[in-house]
């Protein structure tokens, strides 16, 4: 019997550890061992050998008490099984000592036995088949988390990158006027819909920009804007092939041709009135996002003078409250923003560094250089 009885509680223990129910796996295979060694104790002490069982009992006590403490919050059978145990480990030091009254003992034993095998029995059950057959009982306590049970909904639609879905949500709101953050091959930038000239004034209010400076424009591929068939010289062509899709933008001469290109009603919102900067970014995400939407305007997610926004939960935290949605994708590839050419007149004098952002001017001169020198 006593071998039966370390058995079941030892097979319990390890079905509990499988369900990474850490402490009621403790807590069997702790019961399995003191459940065995009582019987075996019983067997040695009848032959007259008791030295070293006092200390393991007491080392059994201080064990089963804070088993008795852990037990209270999970259920009851768990907590009656670790009391149960604790009164046996006490019937355990007094039998070493040879104190123990027979009539306690049976007593215990059999509200130990009871107890234990139903638990026992109910683990092995509720394990094998992932559901509560036999009656476990409430936790006596549940202990308070001192932070919240769930994180505050952003202020804002923030679908993952990565799901088609969430690159449709960010299309579709983009498509009806709405202002959304989104990730670039550099950094997180705002982006409004070329074809909604109120999306574009929004964004001046969202980062509180002096209208004199102008909102460039970002297309997917250098095809469309071929397409459009803008009076650009073979030399800026052949540039503008060595730096698309990437972080450099290119400032060119403004004109009719922009309304063929998809730019639309916010024409006379992007750019100066005599040129506008292109750039193909080399994001695939990003790049498929402009495909559902046509071009799109693109300023750097940011208050207005502020550093530049490296990971969506910055533009969340800074802008989210303004925007209609952020498109999330973690860090960003770069921690500046693109580097910006003048290329209004690369055939008379030659191309001017507006601004050296992720890729350094000199870089920027020597893929000119070789161009040219073809």
């Amino acid at each position: 019997l006593v071998l039966i009885g370390g058995f079941v509680q030892l097979l319990a223990g390890f079905l509990a550890f499988r369900k990474y129910d850490h402490l009621g796996g403790a807590a069997f295979l702790t019961f399995s061992a003191l459940w065995s060694s009582y019987g075996a104790t019983r067997i040695i002490v009848a032959v007259g050998n008791s030295e070293g069982f006092a200390a393991g009992s007491i080392a059994f006590l201080v064990l089963n008490a804070f088993l008795i403490i852990l037990a209270s919050s999970f259920n009851v059978v768990l907590l009656c099984t670790t009391l149960a145990m604790e009164l046996l480990a006490v019937c355990f030091l007094l039998f070493t000592l040879e104190n123990l009254p027979l009539p306690f003992e049976i007593v215990m034993l059999s509200i130990f036995s009871i107890i234990c095998f139903y638990g026992a029995t109910a683990s092995l059950a509720n394990s094998m088949f992932g559901k509560e057959l036999m009656m476990m009982g409430p936790p006596l306590f549940t202990a308070e988390s001192s932070k919240k049970d769930a994180e505050d909904p952003p202020p804002c639609i923030c679908p993952k990158s990565h799901c088609t879905s969430g690159l449709r949500t960010i299309a579709e709101l983009l498509n009806t006027g709405a202002v959304c953050g989104v990730p670039t091959d550099t950094v997180y930038a705002l982006a409004a819909s070329c074809k909604h000239p109120q999306a574009i004034e929004k964004v001046y209010r969202i980062k509180d920009r002096p209208q004199e400076k102008p909102i460039c424009i970002f297309i997917s591929n250098l095809d469309q804007l071929r397409a459009a068939a803008p009076p650009i010289s073979p030399l800026l062509w052949e540039f503008m092939e060595n730096v698309y899709p990437g972080g450099i933008g290119c400032i060119i001469k403004k004109g009719e041709w922009l309304k063929k290109l998809g730019v639309g009603a916010g024409y006379s919102r992007v750019g100066t009135q005599d040129s506008i900067m292109i750039r193909v970014p080399d994001l695939t995400v990003l790049v498929h996002l402009i495909d559902m939407t046509g071009p799109l305007a693109i300023t750097s997610a940011n208050p207005s003078g502020e550093v530049d926004s490296t990971h969506h939960d910055m533009v969340i935290s800074r802008l989210g409250h303004k925007l209609e949605g952020v498109l999330c994708d973690g860090e960003s590839d770069e921690v500046v923003a693109s580097t910006v050419v003048n290329c209004t007149k690369i055939d008379e004098s030659g191309i001017t560094i507006v601004r050296e952002g992720c890729v350094p001017a000199g870089k920027v001169m020597q893929i000119f250089e070789r161009v040219k020198n073809r």
